[in-house]
């Protein structure tokens, strides 16, 4: 077990399935990307900090930067957000297609960086 994995494994069932959902997602989206736990929260890595994302007690943070935050400011105005992150409220389901858009935003973004 990784400390992404331990972190994971702290949280009630439906929220760790949240985690991993979004864990999967930026996988999916960002294969050659690097896992690490930076500022208490998962963190993937390429080129510099990509995403982090953390659950908290009403919501989970995602945190695409203040670019990717900036990017995606007509729909993110249903989320709370500030400037560099947004709150996904955990009784509602993730909106995985905006996290994909500011996942590959991110790596568009990042890419310019080597």
């Amino acid at each position: 077990m990784n400390e992404i994995d331990g972190y994971i494994s702290t949280f009630p069932a439906e929220v760790q399935d949240k985690l991993r959902t979004i864990r999967a997602l930026i996988k999916e989206e960002v294969p050659e990307a690097t896992e690490r736990f930076s500022y208490q929260m998962p963190t993937f890595y390429l080129n510099g900090n990509l995403v982090h994302f953390a659950a908290f007690k009403k919501h989970i943070g995602f945190y695409p930067t203040p670019s990717g935050i900036e990017a995606f400011e007509e729909e993110l105005k249903v989320y709370k957000n500030a400037k560099g992150s947004v709150q996904f409220p955990l009784d509602q389901p993730l909106p995985l297609e905006l996290i994909r858009k500011m996942v590959r935003y991110r790596v568009a973004e990042n890419s310019q960086k080597r």
